[in-house]
C-alpha cells in the first residue's frame, strides 16, 4: 500500500469517528432534554410561545328598521380602555420608556375624554407602574366606555401608537345596542346581554340567528419577534331586519297613551294599531307605572292574554247571528234589578227596565242581554258555542316574532254559569294582539290575516327574505253576519242615547265627545272587566279597553287601547279613556297619512288622495 493510499484511509478514519462522535452526542442531547426536568420546563415555554391561537372574530349585529328604514335599534362600537403596566417595554433601560412619554400620554387623555385633568391619569399611571402587586399594575384608564372616534384618537397617542407591546395599552369590545328614538318600542324591539351580544327580549331576541351574523377567526402567532393576529375567515355581519313598524305612528300612539296614563294614573297600558288589508302591526307600545310614578316600557302586555270583559260581547254576538240563533232585532227584556241565573247574579250598569234589541245591547253594552242571548241559544250546547268561536278564528295561537306571545284559553264550559259569563267576557281569556286581531277581520270584509311585524331580511341591501301577508280564515263569519256587526259597531261610537263610545251628556246636553270624530269616523268596541286578586273579582279594580277600527266607511287600520286598573279615578270609563285614545291616535294617523292637514287639532285643508 502506497504512502498516498495510507493517507486517505486515516483521513476518512478520522471523518468517521467524528461523524459516530457527534451522532452520539445528538442522541445524548435527545436523551437529556426528554428525561431532564428542567429541559423540558425550558422547550416548554418556548413551545407555548410558538403555538398559533385561534381568536374569534365577532361580526357587527345588523340594525333594526322601520318600514321607512328609520333606525330603531343599531350596534354603536364602544369600549373599556385599560394600560397594562406589567409589560415589558416600558421597563427596559429602568423606567426611560415610560418617563419619556407618561406626561404626554396624560394630556392627550385629558384632551380627549374631557372628563378629568391630565394630573390625574398621570398620578394613576405612575401608581400602577410602581405597584407590587400584579392586580394593582393593570388599570381601567377611564371608568366610562369611549366610542370610536375617542378610541381612535387615543391610539395616535405617543408611545400609544405603538400597540400593546410598547404601550401596555389595551381594549375591550362592548356589546352596545343604541336606540335612536329611545325606548319608543323598546319592548317590541327588544334588547341585548351585553356580555355576549345575544338578544334576550322582543325581535332581538327572536331574530338572533339573523342579526348576529358568522364568527371569523384571526390567528395569533409570533412573527419575527413579535406576536400578530393573522386573518384565516373573515367574519358575515348580521342582517338588516326591516320591520312593519313606523316610528312616527308609534310616536302617535305612545304620546296619546301616556296622555291619558298620566290622567288616570293606572298600573300599565298598551296600544296596538293594526293594518287592515295586511295584517302590517304598525305601531305597539307597552307602559308600566314606575315607582316615581312615570312610564316606561318594562313589560309587553300586547301578547299577554287577559279576560277581555265587553269587547267579547262582539263575537258573542257573531256567533249568534252566524249560527241564525237570533236576529240583530230581536229583543231580550232587561229589569233594573239584577237577573239571577242559577248561583249567580248578572248586573249592568245601566239599571233601568227596557228592552234592547241584539244591535242596541252591543251599542249599550248590556251584560244581562248578553247573558240570556248566550244561554237561551247555546244554553245545552256549549260545546256548540265554543266551537263556533273557534270556527272564527279567535282560538288560533298567533306565531309572530314576538317572544312570548301566549295562546288563547277559552274552553268549553262544565256548567250553564260559566258559559253565561263567558257571554261577555269572563271565565275566556284573550290577549290584546288577538283581539285586535278578530276586530281587523270585522273591518277587512271578514277575512283575518296573521299578524306580522316583519316585511323583509337584508344583507348589505339586498334582500335575503321577504315576508308576506297570510291569510288564517278567508271568512270569520257570513256577509249577512258580517253587515249586522258592523251596524252595531257603529252605534257603539255613533248612537248618542246608547252608545258607550259615543259621548258624555248632562242635563240633556252633550258635554263631550268620547271615540267620535268629526275628522275620521270611527266603529269598535268597549270594554270594561273586573280584575281577579287573589281568586276575587274585586270592586273598584278594573281593566278598561277601546277597539276601533277606521275610517269606518272604507278601513284602513284597527287600533286596540287597553288601560289597567286606574288608581284615585273614580270616574273611569272605557269609551272616554281608552276611545279618546283610539279617537287621537286615528286623527293624527289620517293626517300623517295625507288624509288632511291637522293646525292645534282642527282640520284646515283636505288633500286629495
Amino acid at each position: 500500500m502506497s504512502e498516498q493510499q495510507t493517507h486517505m484511509i486515516l483521513r476518512f478514519a478520522v471523518i468517521f469517528v467524528l461523524i459516530v462522535i457527534g451522532f452520539a452526542c445528538v442522541v445524548g442531547q435527545i436523551l437529556y432534554v426528554q428525561n431532564s426536568e428542567s429541559e423540558k420546563r425550558q422547550w416548554g415555554a418556548i413551545e407555548k410561545s410558538q403555538v398559533k391561537t385561534d381568536i374569534v372574530i365577532l361580526p357587527n349585529r345588523g340594525n333594526i328598521l322601520d318600514v321607512h328604514g328609520n333606525i330603531l335599534a343599531s350596534s354603536v362600537p364602544q369600549y373599556y380602555v385599560y394600560m397594562d403596566t406589567r409589560v415589558e417595554a416600558l421597563h427596559l433601560g429602568g423606567d426611560t420608556l415610560f418617563t419619556k412619554y407618561v406626561d404626554s400620554i396624560a394630556e392627550g387623555l385629558a384632551r380627549i375624554l374631557r372628563d378629568t385633568t391630565a394630573q390625574y391619569y398621570r398620578d394613576r399611571m405612575v401608581r400602577a407602574f410602581h405597584a407590587k402587586k400584579n392586580k394593582d399594575r393593570i388599570i381601567k384608564v377611564t371608568p366610562r366606555r369611549v366610542n370610536y372616534i375617542e378610541k381612535r384618537q387615543i391610539e395616535q397617542l405617543p408611545l400609544v401608537r405603538r400597540k400593546y407591546y410598547k404601550s401596555g395599552f389595551m381594549y375591550d369590545d362592548q356589546h352596545l345596542r343604541s336606540k335612536p328614538y329611545g325606548s319608543l318600542g323598546s319592548r317590541t324591539i327588544g334588547n341585548i346581554y351585553q356580555e355576549s351580544g345575544e338578544g334576550y327580549a322582543g325581535l332581538e331576541k327572536s331574530m338572533e340567528k339573523y342579526l348576529h351574523g358568522k364568527e371569523g377567526l384571526s390567528r395569533r402567532q409570533k412573527v419575527a419577534g413579535h406576536m400578530d393576529d393573522i386573518p384565516v375567515k373573515e367574519a358575515e355581519d348580521g342582517c338588516d331586519i326591516v320591520t312593519t313598524l313606523d316610528a312616527e305612528l308609534m310616536d302617535i300612539c305612545e304620546t296619546a297613551l301616556r296622555k291619558r296614563l298620566n290622567v288616570t294614573e293606572a298600573d300599565w297600558g298598551c296600544c296596538v294599531m293594526m293594518e287592515t288589508h295586511t295584517g302590517e302591526i304598525k305601531a305597539i307600545c307597552n307602559l308600566d307605572r314606575m315607582d316615581d310614578g312615570r312610564y316606561a316600557e318594562k313589560e309587553n302586555h300586547a301578547v299577554r292574554r287577559v279576560e277581555p270583559g265587553s269587547t267579547f260581547k262582539t263575537l258573542s254576538l257573531t256567533a249568534i247571528l252566524d249560527d241564525n240563533k237570533m236576529n240583530l232585532y230581536d229583543t231580550i227584556r232587561v229589569t233594573s234589578k239584577p237577573w239571577d241565573y242559577y248561583s249567580v247574579s248578572h248586573t249592568d250598569a245601566h239599571k233601568k227596565d227596557t228592552v234592547y234589541t241584539l244591535r242596541s245591547a252591543l251599542a249599550v253594552s248590556s251584560n244581562i242581554a248578553f247573558a240570556k242571548m248566550v244561554t237561551r241559544s247555546y244554553e245545552q250546547k256549549a260545546e256548540r258555542f265554543v266551537n263556533k268561536l273557534r270556527s272564527m278564528g279567535i282560538c288560533d295561537s298567533i306565531k309572530i316574532e314576538i317572544p312570548g306571545v301566549e295562546a288563547p284559553r277559552i274552553n268549553v264550559p262544565n256548567d250553564r254559569v260559566t258559559l253565561s259569563k263567558m257571554a261577555y267576557g269572563y271565565s275566556v281569556e284573550l290577549s290584546p294582539l288577538q283581539l285586535v286581531t278578530f276586530y281587523n277581520a270585522i273591518a277587512n270584509d271578514g277575512r283575518m290575516v296573521k299578524p306580522m311585524i316583519v316585511k323583509r331580511i337584508e344583507r348589505n341591501g339586498e334582500v335575503v327574505a321577504r315576508y308576506k301577508t297570510e291569510t288564517m280564515h278567508a271568512h270569520i263569519c257570513s256577509e249577512t253576519a258580517l253587515k249586522e256587526v258592523r251596524l252595531a259597531l257603529h252605534d257603539v261610537v255613533w248612537d248618542n242615547h246608547l252608545g258607550t263610545a259615543s259621548v258624555r251628556q248632562w242635563g240633556g246636553r252633550i258635554i263631550d265627545y268620547k271615540a267620535q270624530s268629526d275628522l275620521v269616523h270611527i266603529a269598535g268596541k268597549t270594554g270594561t272587566a273586573q280584575l281577579l286578586l287573589n281568586g276575587q273579582y274585586t270592586a273598584g279594580r278594573h281593566r278598561i279597553t277601546f277597539i276601533g277600527y277606521f275610517p269606518e266607511e272604507n278601513p284602513e287600520y284597527t287600533c286596540i287601547c287597553m288601560i289597567n286598573h286606574p288608581h284615585n279615578y273614580h270616574g273611569y270609563d272605557a269609551g272616554y279613556d281608552c276611545g279618546r285614545v283610539v279617537r287621537e291616535i286615528a286623527e293624527k294617523t289620517m293626517a300623517y297619512a295625507g288624509v288632511y292637514v291637522l293646525k292645534n287639532g282642527q282640520k284646515i285643508w283636505t288633500k286629495t288622495r
